[in-house]
């Protein structure tokens, strides 16, 4: 319902707009209320932290025990908490909500018959668009985990992008990254000596971003990017706080900053928890950004398609932008253009390059009606090389005024081999530019696969073929 008919019909509705800081205010005297009963945990975000289960269950003499004590620890702070063990992350979390123990070699087993909205369901552990993958995954029929799991590795890269073959290896269980992603280079820990010392969110929250930014400048110089980070702060009486954050993808800069200021915000303004000391005693004058898991930089790049001047990520937008422009200053105003696009019947015509900064108008309209336009896919690279095609007794294959072969495709010669067709379709005729002077005789387009597993794309005019596109 919406909120207003909501309040309509309950005036006493309460509506709560989400803040992740106030979230981690509240969840930091928890965090600390586990760590008296287990040392070392992860927080995934606020609300949610994962723990190594085998060494709880060794010191308390069983899971369920452990599980106990944890829901004790919880309690005392006045919140309900539900505990979830398994081999595996995603699974340990998704058992979390239904309060579940999974057996041992038992992940892909429990994961099977539940709806495959639950590989969207939470957001640390996977992209942002995993919503738009479970809702194409439901619109094709695979309404289940276990559906998707059955699915072959190599069927799921071939259709789908990276983040379904992660989706595709949580549904079946195999075995996440290790808990560190690779060896530490040197030099990766920032800190910052306060002075004056520092007791105010605000002020602490600029110093972690500016010690965000240093942080990753030196993850860049590594080539490496983190994805479990170790935010630390330090009083004046030499009291350490300490707290472990671990991510499902790679930190920016702007995650990091975020999550040091949660931190720090939970730290500076949450209830001293007691026994446990990790509300700072007095104002703070270190703080400590320390990487503990690092994985290759690849995992940070960003195609062009996501920080180009059409991105959904602004910042890497505006970065992009920058660099062509200062390329552009260089070699000059038509060095760097830009694709749109534009109208036509061919694949190349569907694009007009365009000097970065001129108005960015089309040679065609793209919204009008093209009868003879090429339907989608589009071939993969364009081209325009030179070809011969041939028949069986070896006589040239041409396109007739009334718009088909002259006689029937067997093979295709392109430089100095040649190739046997093992299928073709076409041709379709193109009736452009009749009025022309050099527009004269019959157009067409053809599709052929070659006994090699290559589709081209061919385009016949002035009595001769080119190869217009290679398809992928």
């Amino acid at each position: 319902m919406r909120k207003r008919e909501s309040q309509a019909i309950s005036p006493e509705l309460h509506v709560a707009i989400a803040d992740a800081g106030r979230n981690a205010r509240i969840f930091e005297p928890v965090v600390a209320g586990v760590i008296e009963t287990i040392p070392f945990v992860e927080v995934l975000r606020p609300g949610l932290l994962v723990m190594s289960a085998a060494g709880a269950a060794r010191y308390f003499g069983g899971m369920e025990i452990a599980a106990e004590r944890l829901i004790d620890a919880v309690s005392v702070h006045g919140a309900e908490s539900s505990i979830g063990v398994a081999d595996q992350l995603f699974t340990a979390v998704t058992a979390a909500r239904r309060g579940q123990i999974v057996p041992e070699n038992g992940d892909a087993e429990f994961l099977a018959p539940l709806p495959i909205a639950e590989l969207a369901s939470e957001p640390s552990l996977c992209a942002e668009d995993r919503g738009d993958l479970v809702d194409l995954l439901y619109r094709l029929g695979i309404r289940r985990i276990g559906d998707f799991a059955r699915l072959s590795p190599a069927d799921v890269a071939t259709r789908f992008g990276a983040d379904a073959i992660a989706a595709h290896r949580v549904a079946r269980a195999v075995p996440d990254r290790p808990p560190s992603g690779q060896p530490l280079p040197p030099d990766l820990v920032v800190e910052h000596q306060c002075d004056p010392p520092v007791d105010r969110v605000d002020a602490a929250a600029f110093i972690g971003r500016m010690l965000s930014v240093e942080l990753h400048a030196a993850l860049s110089a590594a080539s490496v990017a983190c994805t479990r980070l170790i935010v630390t702060a330090k009083t004046e009486t030499g009291q350490e706080c300490s707290r472990v954050w671990r991510c499902a993808e790679p930190l920016t800069p702007e995650a990091t900053a975020d999550r040091v200021r949660w931190q720090l915000d939970g730290w500076l303004t949450g209830k001293a928890v007691r026994g446990v000391g990790d509300r700072p005693d007095s104002p703070i004058v270190t703080l400590r950004l320390e990487p503990v898991e690092v994985v290759d930089s690849a995992a940070l790049q960003m195609g062009l398609g996501e920080v180009g001047l059409g991105g959904t990520d602004p910042e890497g937008a505006q970065r992009a932008k920058r660099a062509l422009m200062r390329v552009q200053g260089l070699l000059g105003g038509a060095a760097v253009q830009v694709p749109i696009r534009s109208g036509g019947t061919g694949p190349a015509q569907q694009v007009t390059m365009i000097p970065l900064g001129d108005e960015q108008v089309p040679d065609a309209d793209p919204e009008a009606p093209w009868p003879a336009r090429l339907p989608q896919p589009a071939p993969a690279v364009l081209m325009s090389q030179r070809v011969q095609i041939t028949d069986p007794d070896g006589r040239p294959v041409r396109v007739t005024g009334r718009g088909g072969f002259s006689s029937e495709p067997s093979t295709l010669s392109w430089g100095s081999r040649s190739w046997d067709l093992e299928w073709w379709a076409g041709p379709w005729p193109t009736d452009e530019r009749w009025w022309a002077p050099d527009g004269g005789g019959p157009a067409a387009r053809a599709q052929v696969l070659l006994d090699d597993s290559r589709a081209l794309l061919l385009h016949f005019a002035g009595q001769g073929w080119s190869v217009e596109g290679v398809y992928e």
